[in-house]
């Protein structure tokens, strides 16, 4: 038994390798990679493994581990200051999709127990695939991110009630003991995860580090664990239910970051096996079978959980364009379903036909989820543009309390994180016109009530760039962490303001090109000013002496925005310098072919006359002419600095392009 058990696990893990590289190359997640693998894998297709019996095993222990790592990794401080993302968005999301779903089952004639049932397979959506995308992609910190993840705690959570329930679904009647022995369970559960976690695992692990041991410490946690999933077992629940409260139970003490460093190395393997083992109890001639009705399931789950989650978020007040994109992403089925479906089938919820056909239709939704992910900005933004503002912008007690004040020569801080709260707070104490626009309902009620002027409302929108007064504005700072959204921000501040000086804060020193595509004039990529703060502190641990430090910082630094300048000038012919003369500005353009400078003279008139600038400074490749005499006739890639207001310099500019 044990060498085939061995070679089964070598035969899976080895097609796994051949197959996720595969996946990855065409853009798809692992965890698609691994459901293939266990398709082609099982019993069904090429049979290298034919034991079901064994199949479900391993599955099951591969959840068990899945939902144990799961359950460390969750903190319920955490929850608690998410709490209206986790239970308003989560709660609101969960019970809807429940109660939508089961009336479409009723509608088809299914009983109402396993319509219901039938609500609990689709409500939950997928945390490890969900969880990779938005981190690889730099999404988990942006807007819909954080909607999304708070919606996905809520659900992880709602494993325990659910996996509670289904028995009573299960019931040919309404036996009231059931409904109690269920809700005693439930609150036996709750009990043991609450005194666990804050009395009993934190004693375990204080007499396990006192040792010294990491091996002790190690076989520790996985005492716990499996002890706590045995128990659960022994009184009548899942061992996967109770894998997940030994996690959280764990998750509460103050070593739970070292029982996560130490059972990650194994995580990836955990999860593996469940989703190869799940792939593998797929028969692929379902699809065969009822390819019109996995097709039609697929997209009826797709649409009721991107329009619930949708609706959903909007209740919270967002704006409904982050509300779509974080619908979309939420539109999977998830790996909690897995683990309810399992326990459907034993208990007659669900026909092993059904279960094929669900288990087909899942896998789909999971590997339609990178394209979700893809196209979400696109879909929303057609869906916003289809509707009126009012309905778009998202409501609550922000859109009513919101006052117009006038705003003349001020700031717009778009995003109200660490960045946008120090701005404000030195642009306040220097009495600068300020104004913040987020997309939070929650922040912007606190602060504003703080006395922070402070706007609610997606500012790539034209309203709410409008209502703060963007074509008065001096400059605009964007301190948001989604890269699409910081250039659909600048890309319309340009647009309704071309005078404005726009700055913008990103991640990475690769966003910073398409950012300057768009005419922003300065990009603050945190990627290179954490190297910089690095460079300070290894030179300071070395004693290095702070004016040499400094010297090799302003080094450092000047050579790394000279290279961005340059981007600048590739892309928007502007050299980024910028400045305030009693009411005028100074910029520089590039002479472009076929422009209508090109070829003209000084003497021509023709910047004067048409603009009202005034030439300053002429630069033709390494020549740099001051006050440059009137028979200097401009030629394509020069670079004239000029001097005027912001309307006249807006004029000058289309002078400088191409016809």
């Amino acid at each position: 038994m044990t060498y085939e058990a061995l070679k089964d696990i070598e035969i899976l893990f080895g097609l796994a390798l051949v197959t996720v590289i595969l996946f990855q190359r065409l853009k798809f997640p692992s965890i698609i990679g691994f459901l293939v693998t266990g398709i082609l894998a099982g019993p069904h297709a090429l049979a290298f493994i034919q034991d079901t019996h064994q199949v479900e095993q391993m599955a099951e222990i591969g959840v068990v581990l899945l939902l144990f790592t799961i359950g460390i990794e969750l903190s319920l401080k955490e929850l608690m200051r998410i709490k209206h993302l986790v239970l308003w968005g989560g709660g609101l999301q969960v019970l809807v999709t429940i109660m939508a779903v089961a009336a479409v089952g009723a509608a088809f004639g299914f009983p109402v127990k396993q319509s219901v049932f039938f609500g609990f397979l689709v409500a939950l959506s997928s945390t490890a695939i969900l969880m990779k995308l938005l981190i690889d992609s730099g999404q988990a910190d942006s807007p819909h991110g954080k909607m999304a993840m708070g919606i996905l705690i809520f659900q992880d959570l709602c494993i325990v009630p659910l996996m509670l329930l289904i028995p009573l679904l299960a019931g040919n009647d309404d036996d009231l003991s059931r409904i109690l022995v269920i809700g005693a369970k439930a609150a036996a559960v709750i009990l043991a995860a609450h005194y666990g976690a804050r009395l009993l695992v934190p004693w375990i692990f204080k007499q396990v580090v006192k040792t010294r041991s990491r091996e002790l410490f190690i076989l520790t946690i996985i005492f716990i664990g499996l002890g706590t999933a045995w128990l659960t077992a022994l009184a009548g629940l899942s061992l996967a239910l109770g894998a997940f409260i030994a996690g959280l139970a764990i998750s509460e003490s103050e070593y739970s970051h070292q029982a996560l460093s130490d059972i990650i190395p194994f995580r990836e393997a955990f999860m593996s096996l469940f989703f190869i083992s799940v792939g593998m109890l797929l028969d692929p001639a379902i699809l065969a079978t009822y390819p019109v009705l996995i097709a039609s399931l697929v997209a009826t789950i797709l649409l009721i959980k991107t329009l619930i989650t949708t609706g959903a978020a909007m209740t919270l007040g967002v704006p409904m364009r982050i509300a779509i994109i974080a619908a979309l992403s939420l539109a999977q089925i998830g790996e909690f379903s897995f683990v309810l479906s399992q326990a459907g089938v034993k208990v007659g919820l669900l026909t092993p036909e059904m279960y094929q056909v669900f288990l087909a239709a899942s896998i789909a939704t999971m590997g339609l989820t990178p394209a979700c992910l893809k196209y979400a900005n696109p879909v929303a933004d057609f869906v916003i543009g289809l509707l009126p503002h009012e309905w778009t912008r998202g409501r609550g007690v922000l859109a009513k309390s919101e006052k117009t004040i006038p705003l003349n020569d001020h700031v717009i801080i778009v995003g109200y994180g660490v960045n946008g709260k120090n701005l404000a707070r030195a642009l306040k104490n220097l009495k600068i016109e300020h104004v913040v626009i987020d997309t939070n309902p929650f922040t912007v009620k606190k602060e504003g009530k703080k006395g922070q002027h402070i706007l609610f409302g997606d500012a790539s929108k034209p309203e709410v760039l409008e209502h703060a007064h963007v074509n008065n504005a001096r400059g605009m700072v964007i301190a948001i962490s989604d890269a699409a959204a910081s250039r659909r921000v600048a890309a319309l501040a340009r647009h309704q303001n071309p005078s404005l000086h726009i700055i913008v804060r990103t991640r990475y020193i690769l966003e910073v090109e398409p950012l300057y595509k768009l005419g922003v004039n300065e990009v603050i990529p945190e990627e290179f000013e954490t190297s910089i703060e690095i460079l300070s502190r290894v030179l300071r641990n070395y004693m290095v002496p702070l004016a040499e430090i400094e010297r090799c910082i302003t080094e450092v630094r000047s050579d790394g925005y000279d290279m961005f300048r340059s981007m600048s000038k590739r892309h928007s012919h502007a050299v980024g310098i910028s400045g305030y003369l009693s009411g005028a500005e100074i910029d520089t353009y590039m002479v472009q072919e076929n422009s209508q400078l090109a070829g003209k003279s000084l003497s021509e008139g023709t910047i004067r006359n048409k603009s009202g600038a005034t030439v300053l400074v002429i630069k033709r490749g390494e020549d740099v002419m001051p006050n440059p005499d009137p028979f200097w006739e401009l030629q394509r890639d020069d670079i004239v600095l000029l001097l005027g207001t912001p309307q006249q310099l807006n004029a000058a500019r289309n002078l400088f392009e191409k016809r």
